[in-house]
Parts: structure tokens; C-alpha cells; sequence
């Protein structure tokens, strides 16, 4: 919550893109601790994904409108990129759903999503304050970047589906060789 908030008043206040890109990270670093804490105790379970996860999908959509918000960008950019969060995290899950492996491939994973995110607010903020232009060819840093990020989401949708299927199908393969002839 506290990036979202950060990045929605950072057009007034430019430095809350330091805290945000600061809760960006801090958000990675817990996810990533508490993962490691639950394989390490053991106390990983199933009921355990779902309190992973719903979090996680939540902060995503806070983080992508208060971008949205921000003023620094058109607001269209921040909400296309959180229904392409989701749906990468949807995709990302859906194997596991029809008995294959979770995904995690493609290139914008949650991580690579708020590094790209944070790589945009950083050169946000230098522009902003040098007094530099943050438009370029009619679209702001941040939209860039978001733009980028949409397109790293497509295509990590396209490669988790495609693993997906592929898994499916050799499942399907191996189910088929193992039946035993039908007897005439």
C-alpha cells in the first residue's frame, strides 16, 4: 500500500519515488523471506499459496493504479499494466490448477515487474528534477515503462501457456502409451 500511496502523490512531491521504489523492494524481500521461512520450517501448504498469493495480486493492482494516479503518466498505462499483472499471475498459477507445474518463466515475473517499474520511477525522478521533459515522443517515462511492462506481459503469458500445454500434452502422450491395448 505504501508504494501506491507513494507513487500516487508523487507528482507533488517527486522524492515519495525514492519510498516508493523503497516499498517496491521491501514488498520482493518479504515475499521472498516468508517463502523461505514457510520451505524451511516446513510449514508450507497448500491454504499457506492462497495466503501468498491473494497478497501479492492485491499489492500488484495498488501499486499499478497509484502509478496510474501519479499524474505521471496517462492513467489508461498504470490500469492496463495491473490487469496484465494479474493475468500473468492468473497463467502463472493455471498449470498448477490443471495438474501441471506452477509457472514462474517469462520476463516479467513480479520481480521483473517492479524492476521495470522502478527503473522508470528513478529516471522519473532525475528528470524531474534536473527540470528536464519527462515526455518523449508524447508519452511520459513512466508510460514507457509501462508500456514495456505490458509487452514483457504478454509475452510471459505467451511462454507460461505455451509451457503449460506442452506439459499437458506429453501428460496426455504418456497416459495414452500406458493403456493397455484394446483385445480384438
Amino acid at each position: 500500500m505504501g508504494a501506491g500511496l507513494c507513487f500516487w502523490q508523487a507528482e507533488t512531491v517527486p522524492a515519495l519515488l525514492i519510498l516508493a521504489v523503497a516499498f517496491c523492494y521491501l514488498r520482493l524481500w518479504l515475499n521472498m523471506l516468508d517463502g523461505m521461512v514457510a520451505l524451511a520450517s516446513g510449514t508450507a501448504s497448500r491454504s499457506g499459496e492462497i495466503a501468498n498469493e491473494l497478497p501479492d495480486r492485491i499489492s500488484d493492482v495498488i501499486i499499478f493504479v497509484g502509478v496510474a494516479h501519479s499524474h505521471l503518466c496517462h492513467p489508461l498505462s498504470g490500469y492496463w499494466a495491473a490487469i496484465f499483472a494479474l493475468l500473468v499471475a492468473y497463467v502463472g498459477t493455471l498449470g498448477q490448477a490443471v495438474g501441471v507445474q506452477r509457472e514462474y518463466s517469462g520476463l516479467m515475473a513480479k520481480p521483473w515487474r517492479m524492476v521495470a517499474l522502478n527503473v522508470g520511477a528513478w529516471i522519473t525522478l532525475a528528470l524531474l528534477w534536473s527540470g528536464s521533459p519527462i515526455r518523449f515522443g508524447g508519452l511520459t517515462v513512466l508510460d514507457w515503462t509501462l508500456l514495456a511492462i505490458l509487452a514483457g506481459c504478454i509475452q510471459t503469458i505467451w511462454i507460461r501457456l505455451a509451457k503449460i500445454l506442452r506439459a499437458l500434452q506429453k501428460e496426455e502422450g504418456n497416459a495414452a502409451e500406458a493403456k493397455p491395448a484394446a483385445k480384438d
